[in-house]
């Protein structure tokens, strides 16, 4: 079940949902500390995590799902969001290189078809990221909290996930250790009580983030004792920045790198 954008915009404009994308982006950053020269594209309600892409990547996009609603982003200049189909991005093949899909996972219906649209659009050496709440932590339990609609996941069900969609897990963290309250003491206790979870918390935090990479299938000949013969047996690879390069390259007629 999909949580109405105007909800999510609510929560973002109080100060427990300030100090919340705070620590969120915080943690984002570690994960991708430069994007620049890419495009970004932010799916489910990701316009609280987007703005320090913003400045940094070529492209920024901020695409909302029907069911959940849209609101424009950002407040001035010009507009970058899109309401969309999130089984079908109105977007070409291979044409984004960073996707940061959160409010999205834990509430879409049809999670398979999403990832599936999602490797479509990504470049060859694009990236994923995945922001679910977990199972263990209180996000997911108190209805106050933004994560509280849908279904939890831990750490290991959202490898799984990636694994059974042609993603490959690069790396994992977790982050929203203190409770979802307004008490202004929790508050700015936030930023030390989330220094103090991700050294003793572990598995309480209130949110798993996942990194992804896209991968792509790689023929390898077998040679067999016949000489004439060759079996071609697939192999999962991961898909790196250099494929994207030697794809262009070929594109536009060029001789590829040596």
């Amino acid at each position: 079940m999909w949580t109405d954008v105007l909800d999510l915009d609510e929560f973002y404009s109080t100060t427990l949902g300030q100090m919340t994308a705070r620590l969120l982006r915080t943690r984002l950053r570690d994960v991708w500390p430069n994007v620049r020269g890419e495009t970004v594209l932010g799916l489910g309600y990701a316009t609280p995590f987007l703005r320090p892409f913003r400045d940094e990547a070529q492209r920024v996009l901020a695409f909302m799902p029907a069911q959940q609603g849209v609101t424009r982003w950002p407040r001035e200049g010009r507009n970058l969001t899109c309401l969309v189909d999130e089984h079908d991005l109105p977007l070409p093949d291979r044409s984004v290189d960073r996707v940061l899909l959160i409010h999205a996972v834990e509430c879409t219906e049809q999670v398979r078809p999403m990832l599936r649209e999602i490797w479509r659009v990504m470049a060859d050496g694009g990236r994923l990221i995945v922001v679910a709440p977990t199972r263990a932590g209180l996000w997911s339990q108190i209805d106050r909290s933004p994560f509280y609609q849908g279904h939890p996941y831990s750490t290991g069900q959202l490898a799984g996930l990636m694994r059974a969609n042609m993603f490959a897990p690069l790396r994992q963290a977790r982050a929203l250790y203190m409770p979802p309250t307004r008490s202004r003491l929790a508050l700015r206790m936030a930023p030390a009580v989330e220094r103090f979870g991700q050294r003793w918390l572990g598995r309480f935090a209130g949110v798993g983030v996942i990194e992804a990479g896209k991968q792509l299938y790689a023929g390898i000949a077998e040679r067999h004792a016949t000489p004439e013969l060759a079996v071609v047996r697939p192999k999962l690879r991961i898909a790196s920045s250099r494929d994207t390069q030697a794809a262009r390259n070929a594109k536009d007629g060029e001789a590829p790198a040596s």
